[in-house]
């Protein structure tokens, strides 16, 4: 294995990689980081959760001169939140170097966009349609570009911006170093690499595998206005001890924690723009069991150590699968069995094939609980409860009041009916507000049929004999894996 010491990074860059916990590089970065150094274009075969971006990130960073104040980087993603992710990881690794980072994307403010741009960024992560339009608006300059990175170019494809993408290759300096970085090499990209590269050298490497064994992983097929719902009669029926929700942005978490609290649960959020007094404080009361439900982004999860938590929750499934196996892997510790769920849109089916692609293991469908299984769920919980507290004892303060109540009412079933109803915490229906996102861009390769992958047709075609039901015990049950029917 290639170690980062090994490859003659600067002290500043060498500091960041080791406090981001990186030690020894991926097989991208390994193959990446020198030729990129040495000024080679390049084409990289690879899927996200390889290391792609800290892969090019690096030698990007190495090369920016930080006392210009001329974007001389720019990196085309094809979603906003793959360029905030993108963008975020390159702060942290150029931090110690003082190289800034700023991502631009539409849906956001772009008056704030001009200003930010005016302070004099080194790098530029951008969608296509965003950064065409600050370049239209001569707000951005890349007469200095000396690299540019296009990631995901096949998303870009499948996503109708190769004539942005074309347009902004015009505007960007003829003597550049030029990267791009694709999942699959259909023709139309082949086609840019030839017209815009010289003498590319290709890299190639699979996604590591990575297993989750003793997690239970399911998946419930669910319009986005229809996610929250499920979610609060999934909590109710399954009653977890601790629980996380993973949501895409930070809007997604304030919005979801927000509306659990509303529902009468116990939830906090956390993600990136909390402070780290405050992000400590929710994760101390998760710990000690204050907080039912932790709701939360996967930048603010890295890291975490988290113990005891019986049932992750994906509210939306992650861009790439690393993502999901983080995720995931805060359940089933220490050799415990956990259980993860995944809500998945209809449009975002291709997504949940990557994912069992790279963990080998594939997830069960299940069928989402009515509200009347919900309240049986809670029922089931409160009469636990009464069974605990009576093998425990302890009851002689009350009998003389349970006394009083079955001289009043003789009908006994009647007085314990009234007891479990007083206990139970009924579904609450109560209305609530989430903003819908959209859908992660379809992933059309994996839609093709053919071998024993799963294609999207397949898989819409499956009935209701084939999902799972709800799991309603409360401490998840091992089942021996197998093809679906």
């Amino acid at each position: 294995m290639t170690k980062f010491a090994d490859l003659n990074l600067s002290p500043a860059l060498l500091k960041a990689v080791n406090r981001m916990g990186f030690e020894e590089a991926t097989p991208i970065q390994a193959k990446t980081i020198p030729l990129s150094m040495a000024g080679k274009d390049l084409i990289g075969q690879a899927q996200t959760g390889t290391g792609k971006t800290a892969a090019f990130g690096i030698p990007l960073i190495e090369k920016i001169d930080v006392k210009s104040q001329h974007v001389q980087g720019i990196i085309i993603a094809p979603t906003r939140e793959l360029a905030i992710q993108v963008s975020e990881e390159l702060y942290k690794i150029g931090v110690d170097a003082r190289v800034k980072v700023l991502a631009v994307y539409g849906g956001s403010d772009i008056q704030r966009q001009i200003r930010s741009l005016k302070k004099g960024p080194h790098i530029i992560v951008g969608t296509p349609g965003r950064i065409l339009d600050h370049i239209n608006r001569r707000t951005l300059k890349l007469g200095n570009v000396h690299t540019l990175i296009l990631d995901e170019a096949d998303e870009m494809l499948n996503m109708g911006f190769i004539d942005d993408i074309e347009a902004i290759l015009e505007t960007v300096p003829e003597e550049r170093q030029t990267l791009l970085f694709s999942a699959t090499m259909p023709e139309p990209i082949r086609r840019i690499a030839e017209r815009f590269m010289k003498s590319p050298e290709t890299v190639r490497v699979q996604a590591k595998e990575m297993t989750v064994p003793l997690i239970e992983q399911f998946f419930v097929k669910v319009p986005e206005k229809e996610k929250f719902d499920v979610l609060a009669r999934l909590i109710d029926v399954q009653s977890p001890e601790l629980a996380i929700v993973f949501g895409r942005t930070k809007r997604r978490v304030d919005e979801l924690s927000n509306a659990l609290t509303v529902r009468g649960y116990t939830a906090e959020g956390i993600h990136g723009d909390l402070s780290q007094a405050k992000r400590l404080s929710v994760l101390k009361k998760f710990k000690e069991g204050k907080v039912d439900v932790l709701v939360a982004t996967d930048v603010a999860a890295r890291g975490l150590d988290i113990s005891g938590v019986t049932h992750v929750y994906n509210y939306d499934i992650p861009q790439d699968p690393e993502s999901y196996v983080h995720r995931i892997g805060r359940t089933g510790r220490a050799g415990k069995e956990g259980m993860a769920i995944t809500f998945v849109s209809p449009r975002e089916m291709g997504y949940l094939r990557i994912v069992e692609q790279t963990t080998k293991k594939r997830m069960q469908p299940m069928r989402p609980p009515t509200w009347d299984e919900a309240l049986e769920g809670q029922q089931r919980i409160t009469m636990e409860k009464l069974e605990e507290s009576i093998k425990e004892g302890n009851l002689d303060e009350y009998k003389s009041v349970a006394k009083d109540l079955l001289t009043e009412y003789d009908d006994a079933i009647t007085v314990i009916a009234a007891a479990l109803k007083v206990l139970t915490k009924e579904p609450d229906k109560t209305p609530v507000h989430i903003t819908e996102e959209k859908p992660l861009p379809q992933k059309r390769e994996s839609f093709k049929g053919g071998g024993s992958g799963r294609g999207g047709e397949n898989r819409n075609r499956r009935g209701k004999s084939g999902q799972q039901p709800y799991k309603g015990n409360r401490k998840p049950q091992r089942r021996p894996t197998g093809r679906r029917p």
